[in-house]
């Protein structure tokens, strides 16, 4: 079972196949493709069409734990909100890239990118950039020579890419997002709001002609909780919150 939700107020995984060209399915295989999995998960009951575009299969209700199955012109992307475990992620990847080739008429020469990214959010009434650069970068140089003593920092949203393969094609970020506006700055007003911390790891497709979806889907899921689990959790996340919990 997964821990990830003990350490913050929730969270929830994304994966996304990208792809070069416009994916244009014709209703009928369309709709099959999404029959497929609503009979895999017979709790993904809601289907509709996004006001920007896309279509999209997803559980009802705004209660965690929620999943949904959409379908752009340019990826094909999945969502499982306080997923249980690893395995319950990699289980709707694999009933999903088992069955998109298919119906979808996809071909690995289109292939641009897959990626499964971590999301995880601590809700934080007060200046996001301030907490983030007191807890994380308070000795940083580079915090101290811009941000001197008096002064309120107002963006400070680190991300940092590094290569998981000699190649670069299989890369990793670490991502911190605020959400806290100068207006909140100026008056000292703040709505409770969540910073999130994401981490996503990305293969580009240079793999050999044929490789398979679901097992490059299955590594992914393992990489992130890994470096979830070992790295940013305890590193980035545990101190995020303890820093909340003493302001409170």
């Amino acid at each position: 079972m997964w821990l990830f939700g003990s350490s913050c107020d929730r969270f929830h995984v994304a994966s996304r196949l990208a792809f070069k060209l416009e994916l244009e399915p014709s209703r009928e295989s369309l709709l099959h493709f999404f029959e497929v999995v609503r009979r895999a998960f017979p709790s993904l009951t809601r289907f509709r069409r996004r006001p920007e575009g896309g279509v999209l299969l997803e559980e009802e209700g705004d209660d965690d734990p929620r999943r949904q199955v959409r379908v752009d012109s340019s990826a094909v992307k999945l969502l499982h909100g306080s997923a249980e475990s690893e395995e319950a992620v990699a289980t709707l990847g694999r009933v999903v890239f088992t069955q998109a080739p298919y119906d979808l008429s996809l071909s690995d020469l289109d292939y641009d990118y897959m990626e499964v990214s971590l999301h995880l959010e601590l809700d934080y009434r007060g200046n996001h950039d301030e907490l983030v650069a007191e807890t994380l970068l308070a000795t940083d140089p580079l915090s101290a020579a811009v941000a001197p003593a008096g002064r309120h920092i107002i963006d400070c949203q680190p991300v940092i890419g590094i290569a998981l393969s000699e190649d670069c094609g299989t890369q990793a970020y670490v991502e911190i997002r605020s959400r806290t506006s100068a207006v909140e700055v100026r008056t000292g007003e703040y709505d409770t709001s969540p910073i999130s911390i994401s981490v996503t790891v990305r293969r580009y497709w240079s793999t050999p002609p044929g490789a398979d979806l679901v097992r490059v889907h299955d590594e992914l899921v393992r990489s992130v909780a890994e470096l979830a689990s070992q790295r940013v959790v305890p590193l980035i996340v545990q101190p995020l919150a303890a820093a909340i919990a003493s302001r409170r």
